[in-house]
């Protein structure tokens, strides 16, 4: 249980001790700096402490804010300060050295816990301090500002403020004038029954698998039902996150079930539309499978952007001078919002197209929409990294070589190309990762199934993949490479079960796209979360893009179309297994010893 120290002399009619309970806390009372510190001491090392002002004046929801949010080592606001089992040892070494300061003797005008924090800035730890906004967190120093300030606290609605802080700050258009505005009270109606945002998420993915089943029955009342509970789950997945914000309750575990879901929920109903219309005796997982490596591409070049340049130095350009100007015209914020197809208009666009139209002119134009918003977003993000004359660090260069997933044959290849790939221009890693991955694609889709050339293409991608990553990925376009890489190997799938032609293979290569696509994205969620690439052993077991590229050419040379089709469904589940346990593993590891949460507070995906 998370302890609270009271320090000072208690305030006639203050309400400080009740609202400490109220949030978890253990109240105990410390009357001076010596005092504080041998409670502080006594404290578990493995529970939250915090220490707050008696005299604290202010709307709960700023304690709750300021005190319980599980993301930060070290957090405060004024009058009350909170550290996690991790920032303890910084917080024992500031109450150290205010009660050395200050003798041990009774608590002078100003406050202890706002001490404390000074000198946790003096040492360089990071202390977390939340938007307020207008609620108010102070520490009055007579009986005139402590009645200003409980007046300041009754012209506030806290619980207004609090719903208003469930919804992200910055999100599309769709949810945030079509969902957000009812989803807040159904978050709300959630906590105060108990619910977790683990328990919604898993709703919203229970709704969205029910959705694709009701479009795999291929009836228009199907497709009905399956559009609305698109839109149903959506509506759940939104209020997840708004349950976390409302209520705190942040996790490592929630943040990646949260991230995961979202692309499982898309993904398995596209499945359900490709087998509505094979029941109808339309052949659609071509479109399927292409609107899923096309969808992922896109995440693949926002992930390698970002991680490129989020501590790059000098990270300036026209294009992103351009870029702020037009935010602060209000119509193209959400123009722009709006043109990059985020989840919400995304759900909301396939969920009518479902309802009234078929799955093949669903997919049309989902693959039209996505491929506009690609070129779009990778469009500006070229420019912006053209102009730009940023200085990026090694931690960026090992981001983009873990998004790059090269495995065995790729690293012995990079290790001997490493000098002639040091004498070569800026632009060559992103441009031989492009031409390698077009001739393998073009390959398969303009050659015979069964014929050597694809094979011959996959050998020499093997080469071109190493020489793209022998040199340390720094340079202007480099991020560009993950994307290459991603949509060299997906569309090669795509390609050589398209030509195999034979009932299946198609929903084989699916199901294979899909467990490599988790296993990409997984490497996404690690890296978010500062918690590196996944192990080697599994990069190498799973063989890295260029090696699984050159394993199912080779199948495609050495097998018929029939046995094909069998050897990419035996690939489908093994990598899926190996993946998956790995992946599971390690997220309620990560949970258990309390890693801290990253939630995407940005634009959806």
């Amino acid at each position: 249980m998370p302890t609270a120290i009271l320090t000072g002399q208690p305030v006639p009619g203050s309400s400080i001790e009740s609202e400490l309970r109220s949030l978890g806390f253990d109240v105990q009372h410390a009357s001076g700096a010596a005092d504080t510190e041998t409670l502080l001491a006594r404290v578990p090392a493995a529970e939250r402490v915090a220490v707050v002002d008696a005299r604290f004046v202010g709307h709960p929801h700023a304690l709750r804010l300021g005190l319980t949010d599980p993301r930060f080592p070290l957090a405060a606001v004024p009058g009350a300060v909170t550290a996690r089992p991790d920032g303890r040892q910084a917080l024992t070494r500031a109450m150290a050295r205010e009660n050395s300061a200050g003798g041990g003797t009774a608590l002078a005008v100003d406050s202890l816990a706002d001490r404390i924090t000074a000198a946790l800035d003096a040492d360089g730890a990071a202390v977390h301090r939340p938007e307020l906004g207008s609620l108010v967190a102070a520490v009055p120093a007579d009986p005139q500002a402590r009645n200003e300030a409980r007046q300041a606290v009754a012209a506030v609605d806290d619980e207004a403020v609090r719903l208003k802080s469930a919804v992200k700050a910055r999100d599309g258009f769709v949810t945030t004038f079509a969902i957000s505005p009812y989803s807040r009270y159904i978050a709300r109606w959630c906590a105060r029954r108990g619910l977790t945002p683990n328990q919604v998420t898993t709703a919203s993915l229970l709704t969205a698998l029910i959705a694709a089943g009701c479009a795999a029955t291929g009836t228009r009342g199907g497709f009905v039902a399956a559009g609305v509970l698109l839109i149903a789950s959506f509506v759940l997945d939104c209020t997840d996150g708004q349950l976390a914000r409302y209520s705190l309750q942040y996790s490592t575990l929630g943040a990646w079930l949260d991230a995961t879901f979202d692309r499982a929920k898309e993904y398995a109903y596209y499945a359900g539309l490709a087998l509505g219309a094979a029941r109808g005796g339309d052949d659609v997982w071509a479109l399927a499978l292409g609107a899923m490596v096309l969808q992922t591409c896109r995440h693949v070049v926002d992930f390698s952007f970002n991680e490129a340049n989020h501590d790059a130095a000098a990270n300036t350009s026209p294009t992103a001078a351009l870029s702020d100007r037009l935010d602060s015209v209000g119509w193209t914020v959400w123009l722009r919002r709006m043109i990059v197809l985020p989840i919400g208009e995304r759900w909301a666009m396939i969920a009518v197209l479902t309802a009234v139209a078929t799955p093949r002119i669903t997919f049309y134009v989902l693959l039209i929409g996505c491929a506009f918003a690609a070129t779009y977003t990778t469009a500006g993000r070229v420019l912006r990294s053209l102009t730009r004359k940023a200085t990026r660090t090694d931690r960026a260069a090992k981001a983009l070589a873990d998004l790059a997933d090269s495995g065995p044959l790729a690293e012995a290849g990079a290790r001997s190309l490493a000098g002639t790939a040091r004498r070569l221009p800026g632009f060559a890693a992103p441009a031989v990762a492009l031409l390698g991955g077009a001739a393998v694609v073009a390959t398969a889709a303009l050659t015979d199934f069964g014929g050597p050339w694809p094979l011959v293409a996959a050998a020499v991608y093997v080469l071109t993949s190493a020489l793209a990553v022998a040199r340390p990925l720094k340079g202007a376009l480099d991020w560009l490479v993950p994307p290459f890489f991603r949509a060299a190997e997906y569309l090669t799938v795509l390609a050589l079960a398209a030509k195999a032609d034979v009932n299946g293979a198609l929903p084989a290569a699916f199901g294979l796209v899909a467990a490599v696509a988790y296993h990409h994205y997984d490497t996404v969620y690690r890296i978010r979360g500062d918690a590196g690439a996944p192990p080697q052993w599994l990069v190498r077991t799973a063989g890295g893009h260029e090696g699984r590229t050159l394993v199912i050419t080779a199948l495609a040379v050495l097998l018929t179309a029939t046995q094909f089709k069998v050897a990419l469904t035996v690939l489908a589940v093994a990598v899926a297994l190996v993946v998956l346990v790995e992946s599971i593993r390690f997220w309620v590891a990560a949970h258990k010893v309390g890693a801290p949460a990253v939630h995407d507070e940005g634009e959806p995906a």
